[in-house]
């Protein structure tokens, strides 16, 4: 497992060990200074990850390297082989024969540890591609819920702010209507 599916990991849990808003079944009170350390380090993780899977892929070129030069030491040794049979006269047609069914199995095999090569370093790079999408696929929803979280106390609280608002409008209201009504039965 990754530092960064830990991280994610970390921030899952520290989510889920939250207590619950006052009055609130879905909202969840966060400690803002934990759940940024968790983000930060997330962030400083995810390129390296990403070093990683780069240098994964940067093998791809050796690995096509050491499967031409199989395939050179094979057609050489095909060659060799040829030069031998060829010097020798009794038996020169079958040299060639056996020489070209060296050649054409020295290139068959060339190509296939090439396409194979090849095919290997797509895997890997997809592979890599993948594991970063959904990485920041996770971020990403971790953002979002931090947002929506956010945005939910803050109507909270204007919902908790208006409240208070009505109630000392029309406790001053009651308060005009009383000091008028004092103020006429003393007139």
């Amino acid at each position: 497992m990754s530092r960064i599916e830990q991280l994610i990991g970390e921030i899952e849990e520290y989510i889920d060990s939250c207590k619950p808003q006052a009055f609130s079944n879905t909202k969840i009170v966060v400690n803002k200074e934990e759940l940024e350390e968790l983000l930060v380090e997330l962030r400083l993780r995810i390129p390296d990850e990403i070093k990683k899977y780069q240098k994964i892929i940067s093998q791809e070129d050796a690995i096509l390297n050491e499967a031409r030069s199989q395939a050179s030491a094979m057609l050489e040794e095909a060659n060799a082989q040829t030069n031998e049979l060829i010097n020798e006269h009794e038996i020169m047609q079958k040299a060639y024969a056996q020489a070209n069914q060296i050649i054409e199995e020295a290139q068959a095999q060339a190509q296939q540890i090439v396409d194979s090569a090849v095919a290997d370093a797509d895997n890997i790079r997809q592979s890599s591609i993948d594991y970063t999408d959904d990485m920041l696929k996770s971020l990403q929803t971790i953002i979002r819920h931090s947002m929506d979280e956010a945005g939910g106390y803050f109507n909270s609280l204007q919902s908790s702010l208006q409240s208070s608002y009505d109630i000392v409008t029309s406790n001053r209201e009651e308060l005009s209507g009383s000091v008028s009504a004092v103020q006429e039965e003393e007139a």
